[in-house]
């Protein structure tokens, strides 16, 4: 079949759901993916003709698409801050607003980073996206990242293989204190602990996509309604014993807690408590320095 006529049967399947641009984009993201072509390779020859072995892998994609599987679980990978990682149904798929936390990160610390050697923890580092990056664009900096989930751990691990750094990834439950302290003895004081823990509450369902209710793992993403911002605070009393004094605190959070993440952090021992929006104009992030 020409691989123009299966870019049709795509946006005859799928339009309904994503709409033609988004069906576009998936196509040419498998096409590249499987075949290594890009979108000119139709335009450059549209009467390129795909054996029954190679429309088949489109085929199955087509078939999870239409289940709303992400794309990014059917090819397993994605890219961070233009970095290849690993993904699966054990990590959640990192997001923009996330790139936007690292950077900046990166823009507070590029500098001192040169002058001395940061040590960072990522608190449930997932696919490791937030820790990778970081170690790639601050290359002297020393870098642990922390998970309780094994499966996501696996994962970070060979995403750090893929990029080519070092980091350190621990195994621990961030709600234990006392497991966390333990496994972070050894690694000392920190200068910046970051985390995007889970914080969509159970209420917010109601405005989740299919591909990301059915795919992406709930241990990652749900809190009770009655108790939002129990990762926050655990990562909060933690950072209290485990960051240097003048040591920052990064968070990713709920656009909708903003005032109540600023209200929590100022119950702790911090200062210069700085609220951030996303691209898209939501509170997204918060800074914190540690007295």
């Amino acid at each position: 079949m020409m691989l123009r006529d299966i870019q049709g049967i795509y946006h005859k399947e799928l339009d309904a759901i994503y709409g033609p641009d988004e069906v576009d984009s998936f196509f040419y993201w498998l096409i590249e993916h499987y075949f290594k072509f890009n979108r000119l390779t139709i335009a450059l020859d549209p009467q390129l003709v795909l054996t029954k072995t190679e429309e088949q892998p489109l085929f199955e994609a087509l078939s999870r698409l239409k289940n709303q599987e992400p794309i990014q679980h059917i090819i397993g990978e994605t890219e961070f801050l233009g970095l290849p990682f690993k993904v699966n149904r054990h990590t959640l798929i990192p997001r923009p607003e996330t790139e936007e936390l690292v950077q900046w990160i990166i823009n507070c610390h590029s500098e001192r980073s040169e002058a001395s050697q940061l040590k960072i923890l990522d608190i449930g580092t997932g696919t490791g996206c937030i820790a990778i990056s970081l170690a790639k664009q601050l290359p002297k900096a020393q870098v642990f990242a922390l998970d309780v989930s094994e499966e996501a751990l696996k994962i970070a691990q060979q995403n750090a293989a893929l990029n080519n750094v070092e980091v350190t990834f621990l195994k621990a439950n961030v709600l234990n204190k006392a497991e966390c302290l333990s496994v972070l003895e050894a690694a000392s004081k920190f200068d910046i602990i970051v985390s995007n823990p889970p914080y969509v509450r159970q209420l917010e369902k109601k405005e989740m996509k299919k591909n990301v209710l059915d795919y992406e793992p709930d241990l990652a993403l749900f809190v009770a309604d009655d108790n939002p911002l129990v990762f926050y605070r655990a990562i909060t009393q933690l950072a209290v014993d485990m960051l240097q004094p003048n040591g920052q605190l990064f968070f990713e959070i709920n656009q909708y807690l903003g005032a109540e993440m600023q209200q929590m952090v100022k119950t702790y021992p911090f200062k210069h408590i700085a609220l951030r929006q996303d691209m898209f104009g939501k509170d997204r992030m918060l800074k914190a320095e540690k007295y």
